[in-house]
């Protein structure tokens, strides 16, 4: 039966040391269950090169099986291995994210950690599909709100709360191109500081500065509409530059291109703002 586990694996060093002895093995396997966020393992401070490894549990009250060996050397190699479990009838979870046990069918906890492209079943790029995107997250919601659960254990409740919550804010993240060019910027580890206008262009500034007068200057719907259907043009070009920058891997200049996305999704709100003041 497959089971998706989390492996952890230390620096093997026997192969650059054919002579250490791998002798006197001592397996130990402990079997223990987490409620909270982080799981401490300690292995006997002799013969092993890490004696305390925190492994993340990837959601509450997941039964966590950990197994390690001990090799007779200060540089030894070790595993361990995490098995995901349902919390109510113990057997392995088939999928990743788990939503939901095949086998006794109920919803599993939330995994924080999980990339909103995995729990949408997307692909793990900028110019993803929309269309799929709504559809899996119709198709979520049908099994995960919590009204499905009103009859159901307090546990159970609680974890479809998180489970829709959480699917409610990848469907949100990745719906819009600035939040989600965001998003996968920061999976690697870039952000942009909000109201910070260092490194932004002056004549880039300049072109905003004029934007934003001639709207608040706007006398009718039509004047308020051309500039509203320009920014519309805008972030359609800067769309396409960013997609091309992300798929090359040029992460700097995918961030000055959503900097300047963030300018002119601001402006293209203030339209909608000004347009409804002539209703």
């Amino acid at each position: 039966m497959p089971v998706n586990l989390l492996r952890i694996g230390c620096s093997f060093r026997a192969v650059l040391h054919p002579n250490w002895q791998l002798t006197n093995r001592q397996p130990c396997f402990k079997a223990v269950k987490c409620s909270s966020r982080w799981m401490s393992v300690s292995f006997p401070k002799e013969d092993t090169w890490f004696n305390h490894i925190k492994l993340g549990t990837l959601g509450k009250e997941r039964e966590l099986i950990c197994c390690a060996r001990r090799i007779n050397s200060n540089r030894s190699f070790c595993a361990g291995t995490v098995a995901l479990n349902c919390w109510n009838c113990k057997e392995p979870l088939e999928k990743t994210p788990a939503f939901f046990c095949l086998s006794c069918k109920v919803v599993q906890p939330s995994d924080e950690g999980t990339s909103y492209f995995k729990i949408m079943n997307c692909d793990c790029t900028f110019a993803l599909d929309t269309q799929k995107l709504q559809k899996r997250y119709l198709q979520l919601q049908r099994s995960l709100h919590p009204d499905n659960f009103s009859q159901r254990s307090v546990r159970e409740r609680e974890y479809s709360e998180h489970q829709s919550a959480l699917v409610n804010k990848a469907y949100k993240t990745l719906l819009k191109p600035l939040s989600r060019g965001l998003y996968m910027l920061e999976l690697k580890g870039v952000t942009i500081e909000d109201g910070t206008d260092s490194g932004t262009d002056s004549e880039f500034l300049m072109e905003l500065m004029e934007i934003n007068e001639a709207l608040d200057e706007a006398q009718t719907p039509e004047e308020a509409s051309k500039i509203g259907q320009n920014t519309k043009e805008k972030l359609s070009d800067l769309t396409a530059e960013i997609d091309a920058a992300l798929r090359k891997g040029e992460l700097q200049a995918a961030k000055a291109l959503l900097a300047q996305m963030k300018y002119f999704a601001n402006i293209e709100e203030k339209v909608k703002k000004k347009l409804s003041e002539f209703m």
